[in-house]
């Protein structure tokens, strides 16, 4: 009886795996595509399955059963490209689907370029709603951890994640005047950091031109960098400046990196202004030397040749000490504007003058109004409104942020094509749009947004990989995929190989274009099929499913 029992049991045992797998069964097989992995390999012709949220297969898959089957032939199979510079902090909340980026098959999203959503306190609620524009929002959180948790709970199409803005954390503990923290205030800073990366931050972000951000010392950068670094954190960063004092801002970067013990990136790595445009490959090769010292110093850019700020961009920093009520304060003075004008006038190494960069208000497009009564005026230029006006162009720029009692959304042309084309060939570059996820409707259609809201990513692939042939399209899907991913030390993102989750985009090489301008910026990009976030179909021939399954997605330092 024993006997009998022993080898039963055995038979079951031996079965029990192949009945286990009948239900073999995928949730959804596409057959037939070429596919990247993110690594950077050949690609090659496999079909893909998926089974719950995770790749459960990639290899000839003929004769597995599936409940969907997709027909990728001619098509190219990708991991989900990840944004490294996301503004849908606010867009998100008001429209969860992420249209301009998940129709290009972004499936996540890196936001927290100095300012991030948390921590919040009454200081930091008060100037968050003051600045809210268009879109209109309570903020339900008190930190970053507990904004991500609510995008998530909310629905999004999209999967997100954070930096930890230092100039958050600057305005948290010390307001918005040009002063150093104290011993104390430093002490809360960095036990803001240590909070925040412990509940999942990606690390530290800055964006060093703009105040109060630009009062920061280095040495208190360090500080928070230190912390961050801890947790296995990252050290992201606009620099001090892009343009006049490129290599010196640079050298801060690289300062923090190595006195913190922490990776680091360039935001939106590029030289601002014609005149700095010869400094680029100087850029690029101190970089690659640090890269070679054994620093991780890596960067991520956007691919047109004007950024996009706040009109106040073009003012000297000072004139924000005590944040932006003292600012319209002083933009109503007369002695105080002309003092503002003379400096706005004169170049100088001191501050990052965006008026000067885009060699003039002709070259300077007013995209974002918060009044109704400026929005008419939305898509001129700085020198056409100061011609309907009447009145020099720097008078109308100040003249215009006291009326609207906002920054102003900008768009400035200073950046050289040829520089793109340099950057775009560097291994250790992935990309970032630097604006919001939007919809060409609702709204989104009171502002317009710079057109890489609406096209960077589907523009690598389609200008610079299939038309100009910068870089090979194993090589750009790597960077928009695998090297972002692994930069961040994001969980089983990045790659399609079985186990991962499975954030798959699926597009046509021969037809994925951008086709927002800076004119018409409202519209979606061409060429993607289907996009799958966390193994849900969000991208269905071309059209959004309506699906929210996106996850907040956290960094290496998270505690349990």
């Amino acid at each position: 009886m024993k006997k009998t029992v022993f080898c039963l049991n055995v038979f079951l045992v031996i079965l029990f795996p192949v009945f286990a797998q009948e239900p073999s069964a995928f949730d959804v097989i596409i057959k037939g595509g070429t596919v990247y992995d993110g690594t950077g390999a050949e690609p090659k012709h496999l079909d893909l399955a998926i089974r719950g949220d995770r790749i459960a297969g990639v290899g000839d898959l003929k004769t597995a059963k599936s409940k969907t089957i997709i027909d990728a032939t001619g098509l190219a199979v990708a991991p989900g490209f990840i944004n490294m510079l996301s503004w849908s902090t606010e867009s998100l909340i008001q429209d969860g689907r992420s249209q301009s980026e998940i129709r290009q098959g972004v499936t996540t999203e890196i936001m927290g370029e100095g300012e991030s959503m948390g921590p919040v306190n009454d200081r930091v609620r008060e100037h968050m709603l003051r600045e809210q524009s268009d879109i209109k929002y309570d903020i339900k959180w008190n930190t970053l951890a507990d904004y991500l948790k609510y995008l998530e709970s909310r629905g999004i199409s999209c999967n997100v994640a954070s930096f930890l803005g230092a100039t958050t954390v600057r305005e948290y503990v010390i307001g918005f005047q040009d002063k150093a923290p104290t011993p104390q205030q430093l002490d809360q800073m960095r036990d803001l950091v240590r909070k925040e990366m412990e509940a999942g931050a990606l690390g530290i972000g800055t964006s060093l031109i703009y105040p109060p951000a630009f009062y920061a010392k280095t040495d208190e950068l360090i500080e928070l960098c230190k912390v961050a670094a801890k947790y296995q954190g990252k050290y992201i960063s606009h620099m001090r400046s892009e343009g006049n004092q490129l290599l010196e801002a640079l050298g801060e970067l690289i300062r923090i990196s190595r006195e913190a013990g922490i990776p680091a990136e360039v935001y939106h790595i590029k030289a601002a202004g014609q005149k700095n445009w010869p400094k680029e490959d100087e850029l690029l090769s101190r970089i690659e030397a640090a890269q070679k010292e054994g620093l991780k110093i890596t960067a991520d850019m956007y691919t047109y040749t004007a950024g996009g700020t706040g009109l106040d961009a073009c003012l000297p920093p000072w004139t924000e000490d005590g944040g932006y009520p003292a600012l319209f304060k002083r933009l109503r003075d007369p002695a105080t504007r002309e003092k503002i004008k003379a400096q706005v006038q004169t170049p100088s190494d001191e501050w990052e003058n965006m008026y000067l960069a885009a060699g003039g208000p002709e070259h300077i497009i007013l995209v974002g109004f918060k009044s109704e009564k400026l929005k008419p005026l939305t898509g001129k230029t700085l020198a056409d409104v100061a011609k309907i006006r009447g009145k020099d162009p720097i008078d109308t720029a100040m003249d215009l942020i006291a009326e609207d009692e906002s920054r102003i959304g900008a768009i400035y042309f200073m950046i050289s094509e040829e520089n793109i084309k340099k950057e775009l060939t560097k291994p250790w570059i992935s990309f970032g749009s630097d604006e919001a996820s939007q919809a060409p409707e609702g709204v989104f259609l009171k502002s317009n947004p710079h057109p890489r809201a609406y096209g960077n990513f589907a523009r690598v692939l389609g200008k610079y990989v299939r038309d100009e042939k910068v870089l090979p399209m194993k090589e750009a899907i790597r960077r928009l995929s695998g090297l972002p991913a692994t930069n961040l030390g994001l969980d089983r993102r990045g790659f399609l190989k079985e186990g991962m989750f499975a954030d798959v985009v699926v597009f046509d090489p021969a037809t994925i274009a951008d086709r927002a301008t800076f004119e018409k910026p409202h519209q979606y990009a061409v060429g993607v099929k289907h996009v799958f976030v966390n193994g849900v179909q969000v991208i269905k021939d071309g059209e959004h499913t309506g699906a929210k399954p996106g996850r907040a997605l956290w960094g290496p330092g998270k505690t349990k």
